[in-house]
């Protein structure tokens, strides 16, 4: 198995191709969609990198995966669709809730979905996914949100917003129905009960102290070093040190635009009777 990592500077994501270097079987996991807010426009330079490797690679794409509703960045799951047509999308199965949470509250219309059918997949915990000569385990991973999940393909784990870079931490829990309490308990009882040399990959670095990127560990290093959830650390203390971390933080400037296009696999609403394509931005709105 091979690893090929893409980072989106703009919202410190990281977007990985992962393929059978014999078969050249391939899946790509969190791409990104460019958006521009100053001006409302999307481009395609991140998935442009992503497509050029996939055709020079003469790699065949059969699944574009979310680990997540991500709320910093809109995926670019349906711009990869559009030039590998036989690729298909999966997200983890509890999308529902999330699509349930949001459509109300971002006032999406009416005949809007909540059943997961924009996605091709929803992938249960535990469901292994046959794809080629790959395997997928789907881990369910929440706390984040409520539907992340990781990704299990041979010795690593692509976490998502579930687990950082040591020196990173984890992700933030204070999302509608996110939990620090679950996310506790999905790092220390389902990844950190991995081999401790299972490599980790995660979806974000945010790069402290202006150090060089960085985006794989093992599960022995987050062990030892997590800055905020090492081993031995109790699940009270996690939760209040999450919790008030979370405090502080100010929600994603692409929070609105990014969940509502996520929700809809990457599809971006439907233009209006007056032509454009409209994103809802409610004013206001209390989360957490």
């Amino acid at each position: 198995m091979e690893v090929k990592a893409f980072f989106d500077k703009t919202t410190s994501t990281l977007t990985y191709v992962v393929y059978e270097a014999h078969s050249r079987d391939a899946v790509v996991i969190d791409p990104v969609l460019d958006y521009d807010p100053g001006v409302s426009a999307t481009a395609t330079t991140a998935a442009d990198a992503v497509t050029a490797f996939l055709r020079a690679e003469a790699l065949t794409l059969h699944y574009i995966l979310e680990t997540h509703c991500h709320a910093d960045h809109m995926t670019g799951a349906q711009v990869l669709r559009e030039r590998f047509p036989a690729a298909r999308t999966a997200i983890g199965a509890r999308i529902v809730e999330v699509q349930r949470t949001f459509k109300p509250l971002l006032a999406l219309p009416a005949d809007f979905p909540t059943d997961g059918s924009q996605f091709d997949r929803l992938l249960d915990d535990g469901e292994v996914l046959r794809v080629g000569t790959l395997a997928v385990e789907t881990l369910a991973t929440p706390g984040h949100t409520p539907a992340d999940v990781t990704y299990r393909i041979g010795d690593a784990v692509f976490a998502g917003d579930a687990l950082f870079i040591p020196d990173s931490g984890t992700g933030r829990c204070d999302f509608p129905h996110g939990s620090a309490r679950e996310q506790y308990r999905s790092i220390t009882r389902r990844l950190y009960a991995l081999p401790d040399d299972t490599r980790v990959f995660v979806g974000h670095d945010y790069q402290p102290g202006g150090r060089a990127l960085r985006y794989a560990s093992t599960i022995g290093e987050e062990k030892a070093d997590n800055v905020l959830l090492p081993a031995d650390r109790g699940e009270e203390d996690f939760v209040a040190a999450r919790t008030a971390r979370d405090a502080t933080l100010s929600f994603p400037k692409l929070l609105f635009q990014s969940v509502q296009v996520n929700l809809a696999a990457g599809r971006l609403p439907r233009p209006s009777p007056q032509g454009p394509c409209v994103l809802q931005i409610p004013v206001n709105l209390a989360l957490g």
